[in-house]
């Protein structure tokens, strides 16, 4: 734990992590909020995954595009114009009633403008520590991220069910709203400036590194969102029990984060974590109460932090620095959109065939998020001993004849 008390006293790291956790808040909370709402309104979870299904459109388009805007015209101006819209949408999704077909637009709207936040931290973090914090940095924010994933639908659940599904979308719009804002005004925010790419758009998904990472993330949040759903469709109606079990999952992550985020990151450390979360997530299909419940996500969440601790670093470690903000917008899409695919999916299997069916699309999106690892491990670097320091950028220097 001394490595992270060192970290938190490098000054601006609490802050920056407490400002862009709190900006990516809603980031967690607004699959199940509009799942909620919108399942609400029209009495069907197909509906609200056609929703999410926009939504995640939106996001998958705009996570690279929006990263890669901030190389042209610097961070500040591209946040805040995707702040404003973003809150927008959310405000009409939540008080202006509308045909599916107009949830489906807003939402594909309020995906295109999502904050690059994510991407944004991570271009800053390499900046803001030496070589050798980097990758238990990465780790810290892995773990506080729980916040995020696990943690803030387990907030949206309980305003949703307890208050109203309006209350859930602007709570989650508050924290969109002060979190970027409290991002934004951050001084490292004006201080790094992300060179403009020379290559198009795209490109760096090239990268092995790049490519595992963004499907690997897209299965891991994936089949968390699911799960989410299904705990919420078995104990949603029924009081605290789906925000208890929630939590518990979510203090599993954290304690496997803070506990393996020292460790070395060599070949197979993203498979070995995908493999444990997937028998976690299989024996959430065959439980059979609370308690057996709970204790298949305990399994299940030991790895998730870990899991997305070692996609940054490998990341970090393979890009050109003025190629860090698209690479890991790339990697931040394909976690939004599996968690919004992960609930749209879990959403219509509900209708069918009950909370099981969400535990079943869970299963499934963690195996192939263990298979994809092991099987392309050559596409993983192994960070043992090296410096997972962003590439710097160079250029050809002209020299003047004597």
């Amino acid at each position: 734990m001394s490595t992270y008390s060192e970290l938190l006293r490098t000054p601006g790291v609490a802050r920056i992590i407490a400002a862009q956790l709190t900006a990516r808040v809603p980031s967690g909370m607004i699959s199940l909020a509009y799942l909620l709402h919108v399942e609400g309104i029209f009495d069907s979870f197909g509906a609200a995954g056609l929703v999410l299904a926009a939504t995640s459109i939106g996001q998958a388009i705009a996570g690279p595009l929006t990263s890669r805007w901030m190389g042209v015209w610097s961070m500040r101006p591209v946040l805040i114009l995707t702040t404003a819209v973003a809150a927008i949408s959310m405000g009409i999704i939540a008080f202006v009633p509308m045909p599916l077909i107009g949830y489906m637009i807003v939402g594909l709207i309020g995906g295109l403008s999502w904050p690059p936040v994510q991407p944004a931290v991570r271009t800053i973090y390499p900046k803001m520590v030496n070589s050798s914090q980097l990758t238990p940095l990465f780790s810290l924010d892995a773990s506080a991220q729980e916040i995020i994933w696990v943690g803030a639908p387990v907030l949206v659940t309980f305003i949703s069910i307890q208050v109203s599904t309006v209350a859930g979308i602007l709570v989650a719009m508050a924290f969109l709203v002060f979190g970027s804002a409290w991002f934004i005004a951050s001084p490292e925010v004006g201080r790094v400036r992300i060179p403009r790419s020379k290559r198009r758009l795209g490109v760096v998904l090239t990268r092995p590194a790049v490519l595992l990472s963004t499907v690997v993330g897209f299965l891991l949040i994936g089949s968390a969102a699911a799960i989410e759903a299904g705990v919420v469709a078995t104990f949603g109606k029924g009081g605290a029990t789906a925000g208890i079990v929630l939590g518990i999952w979510a203090i599993s992550s954290l304690v496997g984060g803070l506990s393996l985020g020292h460790r070395p990151i060599g070949p197979w450390a993203l498979a070995r974590r995908m493999i444990l979360v997937a028998i976690g997530s299989v024996l959430v299909v065959f439980s059979w109460d609370v308690w057996s419940l709970t204790a298949a996500l305990i399994v299940a969440g030991l790895c998730i932090a870990p899991a997305l601790a070692v996609m940054f670093g490998i990341v970090s470690a393979s890009v050109k620095f003025s190629d860090t903000a698209e690479a890991y917008g790339w990697v931040g899409t394909g976690q939004l959109v599996g968690a919004a695919l992960g609930s749209a999916v879990a959403g219509f299997l509900i209708d069918s065939n009950g909370p099981v069916g969400a535990f079943i699309v869970a299963a499934i999106f963690a195996v192939f998020g263990a298979i994809v690892p092991i099987v392309f491990r050559r596409a993983h670097p192994d960070l043992r001993g090296r410096d997972p320091s962003p590439i710097p950028d160079t250029e050809p220097i002209a020299i003047q004849p004597s």
